[in-house]
């Protein structure tokens, strides 16, 4: 058996890394099979039917349930969401209050895409003012809340936002409303909505944890390798020593 004689720096650097490197791979497994049952969750509400808001207010889990509205836009408070992307084109998302007749609460309402290809000018988009009946679903962030990152009480309408958060939308306007963002489902008022459920699917998750666990490796391999082409040098060394001593 050939003795393993790595040396103390290739061993500090395995036990530094090594565990971090397989952490990680883990890790991703386990956002792999967070997206998985998030979109399970998602496939089985969306088939279901829609429920009342009154109901929704109830659930503890409103997350991608399926919503029957009935009332009207607020046409003087709209939000564009910025920074949206459809098919390499940079557009906003339309957000607008809605307050629902059934319950009398305020719902914030994303009636999808809208390209903004010139900045100089204004989002172009129509609110109706008639009474309305729409289907809508929530949606919440996996893993992350909608925080404003801009001031809403400052400026005119319809301001522009890199992200929002209906509950202090709400507070701001001194309005009794749920606390979540409801999407359009597909109506004459709708505009795009063909948004993704997840930014990264459970495929591209477990694609970097075997990028992860396949460094690990290769840092192992590199290890033993180390270990025993240092012990080769030295009996090479021993034997040439051994040598000169002869002669």
């Amino acid at each position: 058996m050939k003795p393993f004689r790595p040396g103390w720096l290739p061993t500090l650097v395995v036990l530094l890394l090594l565990p971090g490197l397989i952490g990680l791979g883990f890790w991703q497994l386990g956002r792999a099979e967070q997206k998985r049952h998030l979109l399970g969750s998602y496939a089985e509400r969306q088939a279901g039917e829609p429920i009342g808001v009154t109901q929704l207010t109830q659930v503890q889990d409103p997350a991608y349930r399926r919503v029957r509205l009935f009332g009207h836009f607020d046409t003087q408070h709209s939000l564009l969401l910025d920074n949206r992307m459809r098919d390499g084109h940079v557009g906003v998302e339309l957000l607008q209050p809605f307050f629902d007749q059934s319950s009398g609460l305020w719902l914030l309402l994303n009636r999808g895409w809208l390209p903004w290809p010139d900045r100089r000018n204004p989002v172009q988009f129509a609110t109706p003012e008639q009474t309305l009946s729409l289907d809508a679903w929530v949606y919440i962030a996996p893993g992350a809340t909608f925080q404003l990152h801009a001031d809403p009480e400052g400026g005119s309408w319809p301001r522009l936002l890199t992200s929002i958060d209906a509950g202090h939308l709400w507070t701001q306007l001194a309005r009794q409303g749920f606390a979540h963002e409801l999407r359009l489902e597909a109506s004459p008022v709708s505009y795009r909505l063909d948004w993704p459920v997840v930014a990264m699917g459970p495929e591209k998750h477990v694609g970097y944890a075997v990028q992860w666990f396949a460094l690990a490796l290769a840092l192992v391999l590199l290890y033993l390798y180390f270990g025993w082409h240092n012990n080769k040098k030295e009996k090479q060394h021993g034997s040439r020593h051994e040598s000169t001593q002869h002669v």
